[in-house]
């Protein structure tokens, strides 16, 4: 029963359901403009949806900057904060003179588990 339900469809390659009242979304297209290679990209939102002041250049991977008017608009980097290392979060902490020093008891530590009281180190 089940192969003459199937007779004459190509599994997987067409779909069943139609277009037929579908109402699409309004859509806006907005240009970026690249810092470094000057190519524009063109990308299409939801005309509810604010447009991001800086999209990924399809071209270099750079940073493009959103085109109003022909222009680009000056985007303001002021309130990211650099990331900062856990070498820098530690140097807050700790002076590099208490760092060597606490390093230095951890190798004497080391060195006492596995028996050797001197480094074996050659220039």
């Amino acid at each position: 029963m089940a192969d003459r339900s199937l007779r004459g469809m190509r599994l997987g390659a067409q779909s069943l359901q139609s277009e037929e009242g579908v109402v699409y979304s309004p859509r806006t297209r907005y240009s970026y403009k690249c810092t470094v290679c000057g190519q524009e990209t063109d990308m299409v939102f939801s005309a509810e949806a604010e447009a991001p002041e800086t999209w990924e250049c399809k071209h270099c991977g750079h940073e493009a900057r959103l085109l109003v008017n022909d222009t680009p608009v000056e985007v303001d980097h002021g309130d990211v904060k650099t990331p900062r290392s856990h070498w820098d979060m530690l140097l807050e902490r700790r002076t590099r003179a208490e760092l060597e020093e606490l390093l230095e008891e951890r190798l004497q530590y080391l060195r006492a588990r596995r028996g050797t009281s001197e480094h074996k180190h050659t220039a």
